[in-house]
Parts: C-alpha cells; structure tokens; sequence
C-alpha cells in the first residue's frame, strides 16, 4: 500500500523530527508559527531572537508598540498586518485566557491571524493533541505520492488523518515537512533523486 511506502521511508530518513521553528513555551511557537505564514523558518529563526528577547510572554508583547514589533519583524512577510495581530492576540490572551494559550481549535481560531493551519501546529505540537497541520510542501507531496486527489487544504487533511494512525499525525507532519525541502522540492524535482517518488514508481 502506498502509505506504508511512504510512513517506511519518512520513519528511515526521519525517525525522530524536530519543528524546525525555535521557540520555547507555547506562546512563543504560536507567535512563531504566525510570523512564518508566507516567510520560511529560517528567516523566522533569525527574527525572533530579538522579538522573545524583548518579549517571550503576552504581557511582555503588549507593553511594546505596534510600531516596535514591526520593525524588528520587518524582514518578514506581511509584517504591519502580523505586528498588529501578534499585539492583538497577546491582549486576548490576557483578556480570555490569563495570560496562557488555550487548547481547543476554536479558541485558537478566535485569535487574530491564527487560522486553522497555524492552531494545528499549536495543538500537536505545544499541547501533543491530535491535529495534522497541511502546508503547501504536504498538499504537494499528498497529491505527487498519491495519498490525496483532494482540491483543498480541508480535504486533503481528511486524507492524511485517515490513512495515518491518530498518534502518528504529529510525527508525519513533521516528517513530510522536512522530507519534501530536502528530496521532494516543488521545482526542479527528480524522481530519481527522491527515494519515496522513486519507489513509488516500482509499482
């Protein structure tokens, strides 16, 4: 079966994957995961040093401006947008939460500029809840592995949770991630090159 292909050889290339955006408590990998929507985790990485060094906790973030946080973050994509809403979300966080990031999609999804993939990867891998974020390198590899024809996000994320085992969700997450940047790019791909897509073909 073609899943176990591909859960064979991500477990032999990436038995025990680590998110690759550093962080140190839930709110700074929420905080994180907002800055890398439309930016990479490398250029996340290099921001948020400076960030957590001034601000690490929702009551530290509020007590700096929008305007600070958008020029420390300014190398990032959408940085006047995402100052506004990691300012945002730190109030609401006080306001609803204490200060902590909640645990249920829908209190996630409340926040400003937390949509369904960002809370995902706050659920599973700051609170080890089961959830199975989709970026664009697992909607790509879903469809070239042949694990999805689905023609969303949504539905390719109903794909993935059926054919792996709940408590595989976080792991394989991961693993894709980190498999499709080193063998499975979207350009300049080769089958050859890439041990899933080439075993794949053998059937």
């Amino acid at each position: 079966m073609t899943v176990d292909v591909v859960r064979r050889i991500l477990n032999e290339y990436f038995p025990d994957p680590a998110i690759p955006l550093q962080h140190e408590s839930p709110y700074t990998l929420l905080i994180a995961v907002l800055l890398s929507a439309q930016s990479t985790d490398a250029m996340v990485n290099r921001i948020t040093p400076e960030l957590f060094a001034k601000a690490s906790t929702p009551e530290e973030m509020v007590k700096l401006t929008v305007v600070l946080i958008q020029k420390i973050i300014r190398p990032i994509g959408l940085s006047p947008k995402k100052a506004r809403a990691i300012h945002t979300l730190s109030q609401l966080l006080i306001e609803r939460h204490e200060g902590q990031v909640p645990e249920t999609f829908e209190e996630l999804e409340a926040l400003p500029g937390v949509g369904h993939k960002t809370a995902s990867v706050v659920m599973v891998q700051a609170f080890n809840l089961p959830a199975f974020p989709v970026d664009t390198h697992i909607y790509r590899c879903a469809h070239r592995w042949g694990l999805s024809e689905g023609k969303s996000v949504e539905a390719v994320e109903k794909d993935l949770k059926r054919l792996f085992d709940k408590s595989e969700w976080g792991r394989a997450h991961l693993q894709i991630i980190l498999y499709a940047r080193k063998y499975c790019p979207a350009r300049g791909h080769e089958v050859e090159a890439c041990p899933i897509c080439s075993a794949l073909a053998l059937f």
